[in-house]
């Protein structure tokens, strides 16, 4: 059961406990400038839990009612135990939940065999959040050696920000990166309470300031088609068609296919690629599955 909201005693918590924390602890960089307040500033805090800094501001105010995904995303910003998250939403008068399992995503045997069939064609599952689930190996050839990757990074949303490779193929990166942001964002709707989703969106915020404030823009795209240009060390500039998929069954499991028109040169690319790749010792493409 939810109590009445105190706005003015949850301003009051949300002041002393960001006083209480150490900007580098959170992940904050370093900055030249004397700090004129103890722990961190409005600013960080709304950075951090991805929400404007007047939203944040009125909250510490009193004069606007906290919903429970922003409750959930201030409690992963203020580093909350569990008694303080316990503290918070009774001040918000909001119903307290413990933090859900992870749960792990299956690969659909289809999917599988999906993957296994497109020799010649890069191609990736993408589960909830953009988690990479499985690929095949036209797409490691394309991209990166995804089975070298910690399967907590595994992430396509994650990589575009954080690996200099995949960063780096992309000709139009910010095009791509916010599209990619959009998508997560869609389906952030779905699932606003989401512990990892929150983990990801946090992370990101920390670590790119053009994640943060494309986040914050609220743009969604639920586009299942595109065009990508990539410029890839092997075999030079790559126009491919981007398609995904969604998977009938409900997992929200998505295959994403990059393919070329043949006779073009970006389809003779991918052939190249796909021959190179088969000279190469590479490792079986994932079979399992991830979080």
């Amino acid at each position: 059961m939810s109590s009445h909201p105190d706005p003015h005693a949850l301003g009051a918590f949300l002041r002393a406990r960001r006083a209480q924390l150490d900007p580098a602890a959170c992940g904050l960089p370093e900055t030249d400038s004397t700090r004129r307040v103890t722990g961190l500033r409005r600013e960080e805090v709304a950075q951090l839990a991805s929400i404007s800094v007047d939203y944040y501001t009125r909250l510490e105010q009193g004069r606007v009612r906290a919903s429970t995904p922003v409750l959930a995303t201030l409690t992963r910003a203020l580093h909350l135990d569990d008694d303080q998250q316990r503290y918070l939403y009774q001040l918000a008068g909001r119903p307290h939940q413990r933090p859900r399992r992870r749960t792990t995503q299956h690969l659909r045997p289809a999917m599988r065999r999906l993957l296994d069939q497109l020799t010649h064609t890069p191609a990736l599952v993408l589960g909830k959040r953009l988690d990479i689930l499985a690929w095949n190996t036209a797409a490691t050839t394309l991209y990166t050696d995804f089975a070298a990757v910690p399967a907590e990074r595994r992430n396509y949303l994650r990589l575009m920000f954080t690996d200099p490779t995949i960063r780096g193929l992309h000709q139009e990166w910010a095009h791509d990166a916010r599209d990619a942001v959009a998508a997560v964002r869609m389906e952030a709707g779905t699932d606003p309470d989401d512990p990892e989703l929150a983990r990801l969106v946090g992370d990101l915020t920390i670590q790119d300031a053009d994640f943060g404030t494309w986040w914050a823009e609220h743009r969604v795209n639920s586009a299942t088609y595109g065009t990508k240009h990539y410029r890839h060390p092997v075999v030079g500039d790559l126009t491919l068609d981007c398609d995904t998929w969604a998977s009938p069954d409900g997992s929200g499991q998505r295959l994403m296919v990059l393919t070329a028109e043949p006779g073009t040169p970006s389809h003779d690319a991918l052939r190249i690629l796909a021959s190179w790749s088969a000279q190469r010792t590479e490792p079986d493409p994932a079979h399992g599955t991830t979080r």
